[in-house]
């Protein structure tokens, strides 16, 4: 698609992280575009939606936090921030250094030899420079530079661990005979041969990769990964600490070997080759023992990722490229910090300044929209195009006019709970019904709308889930093998989440290491993360101890009736209240009464006006917050092996006035994130606008 006139109309549908990435490009003064976001329900948000319940408490769909590797998600933000101008001596979190904290401390929780949890924790050491830095052109290495920084990353690990001096630049050989000598290292002796064979590694791949060629690297590579094995697997193995660094090393050094692969070195497309396989399987492949892979440190990568095919935590499987291409970004590329900790909602940091933005622009808002069907035409002499966008009016406006969907916490414009019932047209009927207009099973429908192509909309941005596709575009998925083929093998998963507020403080319930995130624990809420910060901007009248999030996958149970999103979130609430009593005290020691009793008095309740801490059993756990996310919408893409080649690109669309976006598309990064959100929403626009420039898409088309 190009530009054609002035004043051209585009319709969003869907005002996730992706569809307002792309309002924000169209809608910059000059582009010359008029945009309408349609919106389901009351909020803007998407997967990321968060509101405000009861005391001020951010109710969130789960556990949000930002990676430092995260380039066109921070320039978004500090772009919108700095837009917004909001004044910094008048109201909380004006710049977007306010609105993100660094969070360093990370945890994988692991089983001793003695079978005991033992939680695994790292501080991430600071880096250079800040996400998103404007003034900075910035690409990710290739594939050779993350073997060289690979290399170097076991050759330190090896020699802080066990404590041998590691060979400098001044030691090295000149290149020549490095390359020549580097097949004589499969008779290596001890650690100083293997770390001098690494920094050899460096040298030969870092310098020039045309001074060996790639068998030349992956037959001293096998040399120095079954040397370090023999070396250090058995010594290891009751040793918890050097058992835990010793599975990291193992399977460095099988992606190593993996990174050398002639594919991946010659051909320029990055990981992509490795995405038919799943990572366990290649790192395997790749020689990583059967230990190695079941280790805390791989178990992290699919927890954090839910990459459970159909939730089942007996099917683990997540693409080798994309995993890899997100690892080695996360490892080597972060700025500032490894995590990046909001310091309220997500709606409240990242989709309340966009909104005040966009509407600033003059970005219309459609509440209560949701799309029933895309209406296709076209035929054999012209593509299919989009004709019409039926709508479903969920609910009127009272006065007729816009709805105004955001309330003040503390100073802070923030998305509510529930929507604000007195703007609409039987607004407590429909409250005392319990309806809940973003659930895929509510029907309620005040009238219908069309918009048709020419009065209303000239281009069609389609940012809608993946999984909504059957049902919201069922005329799109039909007209087109490739579309039917993407809905089947890119798939998707809900997933679960419960929040804690607590009296006690985080030492006081046992946790002695400090504010962490943590994954790869105990099913069936394998993530954790305290959230302690977030209760300054709630509004409590005695402020919570602890703060803590939890999440997993969830198993899709197939075929489902109107009552599905009841009967499961009654199941998180089963299993929460389970895992507390069964599970939780291998983390906080002191919430047990005794092992298999939670202290449900420990629970803050929040403000109603009745003496906190009033049940002291499980239904003290009904004054919490958790969800089940089966809708449609809700629910997590999936990289799969085989899946990704399936992905239609926002550029590549077989529709002529309609593009795509979503973390489901083919935008560079394709894991379930923020960033590939983002990433497609840029590509949405530059679809319409041929702006921005694929250029300054940060890491598009790049390893």
């Amino acid at each position: 698609m190009s530009r054609r006139a002035r004043r051209q109309r585009v319709a969003i549908v869907g005002g996730g992280c992706a569809g307002l990435a792309a309002a924000f490009e169209l809608s910059r003064p000059g582009r010359g575009y008029e945009v309408t976001v349609f919106q389901q329900g009351w909020r803007l948000g998407g997967k990321g939606a968060s509101g405000r319940g009861p005391s001020g408490r951010i109710e969130e769909h789960g556990l949000h936090v930002w990676m430092g590797y995260y380039e066109n998600a921070f320039r978004l933000m500090r772009e919108c921030y700095d837009e917004l101008g909001r004044d910094r001596s008048s109201g909380p979190l004006a710049t977007w250094e306010e609105a993100f904290a660094p969070s360093g401390h990370v945890a994988a929780a692991d089983r001793t030899t003695s079978g005991a949890w033992s939680p695994w924790s790292v501080f991430f050491p600071e880096t250079a420079g800040r996400p998103g830095e404007p003034e900075t052109h910035y690409d990710p290495p290739s594939v050779p530079d993350y073997l060289v920084r690979t290399a170097a990353l076991v050759g330190k690990l090896l020699a802080t661990t066990f404590r041998v001096e590691q060979p400098g630049a001044g030691q090295a050989r000149g290149l020549r005979d490095v390359a020549g000598r580097l097949a004589g290292y499969a008779g290596l002796g001890g650690l100083a041969a293997v770390l001098e064979a690494l920094r050899a590694v460096e040298l030969v791949v870092g310098s020039s990769m045309g001074a060996a060629a790639p068998e030349q690297i992956i037959r001293p590579l096998g040399a120095i990964a079954g040397a370090t094995r023999a070396l250090l697997q058995d010594f290891v193995r009751e040793r918890d600490e050097l058992r835990r660094l010793w599975g990291v090393i193992d399977v460095a050094l099988a992606s190593m070997r993996g990174l050398a692969d002639p594919k991946l070195l010659r051909e320029n497309r990055g990981f992509d080759p490795l995405d038919r396989f799943d990572c366990r399987e290649w790192l395997l492949h790749n020689g990583a023992s059967e230990d190695s892979i079941q280790s805390s440190f791989v178990r992290a990568l699919y927890d954090l990722g839910f990459a459970y095919d159909n939730g089942d935590f007996d099917r683990p499987r997540i693409a080798a490229g994309a995993a890899m291409r997100g690892s080695l970004r996360a490892f080597f590329t972060y700025r500032g910090s490894f995590f990046w900790k909001m310091q309220a909602g997500m709606g409240d940091v990242v989709f309340a300044p966009l909104y005040e933005v966009l509407k600033r622009r003059g970005v219309r808002f459609e509440f209560f929209h949701r799309l029933r069907d895309v209406r296709m035409k076209g035929g054999e002499t012209r593509r299919p195009f989009v004709a019409g966008l039926d709508f479903d009016v969920q609910a009127r406006l009272r006065r007729g006019s816009d709805y105004a969907p955001l309330v003040e916490v503390g100073g802070l414009p923030c998305w509510p709970a529930q929507p604000d019932w007195r703007q609409l047209e039987e607004g407590p009927r429909l409250r005392d019904a319990g309806h809940d207009f973003e659930s895929h099973w509510n029907g309620t429908r005040a009238s219908g709308r069309s918009v048709e192509l020419g009065r209303d909309f000239d281009y069609v941005v389609l940012a809608v889930g993946v999984g909504a596709l059957p049902h919201v575009a069922r005329q799109l998925v039909a007209s087109d093998d490739r579309w039917r083929v993407m809905v089947d093998r890119v798939k998707t998963v809900p997933t679960r989440a419960f929040q804690l507020w607590l009296k006690p403080t985080i030492d006081e319930l046992g946790w002695t290491k400090g504010s962490v995130s943590l994954t790869g624990f105990r099913e069936p809420f394998d993530t954790w993360a305290d959230m302690t910060h977030l209760g300054k901007a709630e509004a409590w009248r005695a402020r919570p101890g602890t703060i803590a999030y939890f999440c997993s996958v969830l198993a899709d149970p197939g075929p489902v009736s109107r009552t599905h999103p009841e009967a499961e979130a009654a199941r998180v609430r089963r299993e929460a209240i389970s895992f507390l009593n069964n599970e939780i005290g291998h983390l906080w020691p002191a919430a047990w009464r005794r092992p298999g009793e939670f202290r449900w008095d420990l629970l803050q309740e929040a403000d109603r006006g009745r003496p906190s801490g009033a049940w002291r059993d499980e239904r003290a756990f009904d004054t919490q917050f958790w969800r089940a996310n089966v809708s449609p919408t809700d629910r997590y893409t999936l990289s799969l092996p085989g899946s990704i080649e399936h992905r239609i690109s926002p550029l590549d669309v077989p529709v002529e006035n309609m593009t795509v976006a979503g973390d489901w598309t083919e935008c560079g990064l394709n894991l379930g994130c923020v960033e590939a959100a983002v990433m497609s929403g840029l590509l949405a626009s530059h679809a319409i606008s041929q702006a921005p420039s694929l250029s300054s898409i940060v890491g598009y088309r790049h390893p």
